[in-house]
């Protein structure tokens, strides 16, 4: 099996670019789009069910924001789209969809950034984040076996962006943030790119500026967590930088198809 990620930064204007071309070619058998920025409804039908897929989705209070979404080849046995808290749950971040004895939380994580591109908005994205892992440790804890996957909206490490001291203060980078993110590591969850490259200059998404993604300056701040029991399945991961129609680009994994029974 093939899972993959990718915040399209908008469903319909990435469609426009190439998405269902680049579906159709994927070899994947999951896929987890974040900011969808788009009611079901308002999707194009190609793109809201193409053919030989399954697709759900989600979408907020606020229109033309945030907003996930999930293709698959089988369909999910279920699909959970709330973590019981209001304010998150409004921004539609998240789905948990169950594929046999898999869990696949497809996620998009807020960024810190306010209305004025201060950092706000922090502490609301901090408050996810614990609210997401105190939900799915009643998962993990049971040896469920669980992957996460999504626009994480946080660079881990100096590795993980191509300028840190430049940006240690602002949201992605900051302190907090990445003690976050390490105290996941620390209990039990295992960055799947991590746990097979080591090296730098991998990254998943480029600002807009002028020439940001062909110098790769960027950030790695799209991941595949997984859980304790879903690494031994893990066969691979990937960051596929040359697929276009975003600033972000997809990440993957590849698994057992055992990782379902």
């Amino acid at each position: 099996m093939r899972v993959v990620s990718w915040n399209v930064n908008g469903l319909r204007a990435c469609a426009n670019k190439g998405f269902l071309q680049w579906l159709g070619t994927s070899r994947a058998d999951i896929v987890g789009v974040q900011e969808v920025r788009a009611r079901v409804e308002d999707l194009p039908e190609g793109v809201r069910q193409p053919r030989g897929w399954n697709s759900t989705f989600v979408a907020g209070v606020r229109r033309g924001y945030s907003g996930v979404g999930l293709f698959s080849r089988e369909p999910p046995d279920k699909v959970d789209t709330s973590l019981g808290v209001r304010r998150f749950d409004d921004e539609a971040r998240v789905q948990l969809a169950r594929f046999g004895k898999l869990l696949v939380a497809n996620v998009y994580f807020p960024n810190g950034h306010g209305k004025d591109r201060d950092n706000s908005r922090v502490p609301y994205k901090l408050s996810f984040y614990r609210r997401l892992f105190k939900l799915l440790a009643c998962e993990t804890s049971l040896g469920g076996r669980v992957i996460v996957m999504g626009d994480f909206n946080t660079a881990h490490r100096e590795i993980d962006l191509a300028r840190p001291k430049e940006n240690v203060d602002n949201s992605g980078f900051r302190p907090e943030e990445r003690r976050e993110l390490d105290r996941w590591l620390k209990l039990g969850w295992v960055d799947t790119f991590r746990h097979f490259e080591t090296r730098a200059g991998h990254y998943s998404w480029w600002s807009n500026r002028a020439g940001s993604r062909e110098r790769n300056v960027g950030w790695r701040i799209d991941y595949v967590l997984a859980s304790a029991a879903a690494l031994p399945f893990v066969r691979g991961a990937f960051i596929s930088p040359k697929v276009m129609g975003s600033d972000h680009c997809p990440v993957g994994i590849d698994v057992d198809d055992a990782i379902v029974e």
